[in-house]
């Protein structure tokens, strides 16, 4: 499980212990990797902390020397797994860690390379603006994209390793742009892809690092260019399949 960092010390220990807590109530095999985006407060020494309180469980750790984006600090942790499923969880525990054992049951269940855990919520006032922002790029996934899944953004997914390893390589977005490009390229690869609902609480005590109307300006422009190259390579694979 990688644990995308940064700017996380208000919340990252008592989210790491859920989480073992979850996985030690399973039967899995298991491991944990943080990898930390260049924070700005005491994520670091937080992670040190965590990783001298359980030196007998299989942590490891990367720190960014600079801000890389979140999609390359999720990138590298698949690349320093060791385990046949990788996956990572937003460390909010918005969506909650109990899900992990369920889906990668799933995972196996239904023969999967990559599951996605699609976000169910309440629509709250306070929150109104993110869930139209929300629903407006699902509803521009489906008309342009027509992936076989809808909530492409969601920060709790798995994937088969061997699988998409290849495909991580063909990203070009390291910042939060690169969920989409995941699902996506993933799709062109032909991964298997499925979603399993969850429950989605969002939290009023923290601050987002997204900035709603700068961010969604640019993650709006870099889906409509990216929309014209996936629609002229899922043509071209549909006309030439050998190719």
């Amino acid at each position: 499980m990688i644990v995308a960092c940064y700017n996380e010390e208000d919340l990252l220990e008592e989210s790491v212990k859920e989480i073992i807590r979850v996985l030690n109530n399973t039967a899995l095999s298991w491991e944990i990797i943080f990898i930390d985006d260049c924070s700005k407060d005491g994520t670091r020494e937080v992670i040190n902390k965590i990783l001298d309180n359980y030196k007998d469980l299989n942590f490891k750790k990367y720190f960014h020397p600079e801000n890389k984006g979140r999609g390359r600090t999720i990138n590298d942790g698949i690349k320093m797994a060791e385990g046949e499923i990788v996956g990572f969880i937003d460390i909010d525990l918005e969506s909650p860690a109990h899900y992990l054992p369920i889906m990668v049951q799933k995972m196996k269940d239904d023969s999967l390379d990559m599951l996605i855990a699609k976000r169910i919520y309440k629509i709250k006032l306070d929150c109104l603006d993110r869930f139209i922002a929300s629903v407006t790029y699902v509803k521009l996934v489906k008309t342009f994209l027509n992936l076989p899944v809808s909530d492409t953004e969601s920060g709790y997914k798995i994937f088969r390793r061997e699988r998409v390893l290849p495909v991580l390589d063909q990203i070009k977005d390291e910042r939060w742009f690169w969920d989409t490009e995941i699902v996506a390229r993933g799709y062109l690869a032909g991964l298997k892809i499925g979603e399993l609902p969850v429950v989605f609480i969002r939290r009023t005590d923290k601050k987002s690092a997204v900035k709603l109307f700068r961010d969604s300006a640019r993650h709006f422009k870099k889906f409509w260019n990216f929309q014209k190259e996936f629609r002229r390579a899922l043509y071209e694979s549909k006309n030439n399949p050998s190719a």
